[in-house]
């Protein structure tokens, strides 16, 4: 191939790899399995990470530093609408993880307990007065209820305490800042000052 015959059509088309045909083909007999092993018969797969029983690159490899994957904040997740369809809820009621709990829609107390705003199909609004008392209610749920006549009341998490978020008013911005979120707020002001033409120190 010469540099004038590559176009955007060349190489499109690439012609299938044809095994069995013949000892002729140079993939013919064994078809480029190889002989005999797991690996030459059919339906074999093995893991990519597999590699023919030495210890593993991850295995051999060190393990160090920090991960936050252990202070995960894990939530009971319910929906509107399957609290609304429980018979313990036709005609409103309190919810919180007692009540909940009882209906056999969560285990038990040992996650956060959030509430979603999703409804039965065919319903595009709450029918029954709610008085919410958990973790979290995701905004589109508090809506539905406030609507409703119900209230709700965002208790948070141990996260949202002590960042001194406030998650019943419309600010919930943390009022306690993290050294993490510390950073943040001084590399904004000076990216604030930067578009003024300003230098912003650190004191």
């Amino acid at each position: 191939m010469m540099i004038h015959e590559i176009t955007a059509i060349a190489g499109k088309h690439k012609q299938r790899k044809r095994i069995g045909r013949g000892v002729g083909s140079g993939n013919g007999k064994t078809a480029g399995r190889g002989m005999k092993g797991a690996g030459s018969r059919t339906g074999h797969s093995k893991m990519y990470q597999f590699e023919g029983g030495q210890m593993p690159f991850f295995r051999r490899m060190p393990k160090f530093g920090f991960t936050n994957a252990n202070f995960k904040t894990h939530f009971w997740a319910v929906n509107l609408g399957a609290i609304t369809a429980h018979a313990d809820f036709k005609n409103g009621g309190e919810v919180n993880h007692e009540t909940l709990i009882k209906a056999g829609l969560v285990r038990d107390t040992s996650r956060n307990l959030k509430i979603l705003g999703d409804l039965e199909d065919g319903q595009d609004k709450l029918n029954v007065k709610l008085v919410v008392n958990t973790n979290r209610v995701t905004d589109s749920a508090r809506k539905l209820i406030v609507d409703a006549g119900g209230s709700v009341n965002e208790t948070g998490t141990r996260r949202d305490r002590v960042r001194g978020i406030d998650r019943n008013s419309d600010d919930r911005t943390p009022k306690n800042l993290t050294k993490k979120l510390k950073n943040q707020e001084w590399h904004r002001k000076r990216a604030e000052a930067f578009a003024k033409g300003e230098v912003l120190k650190k004191k």
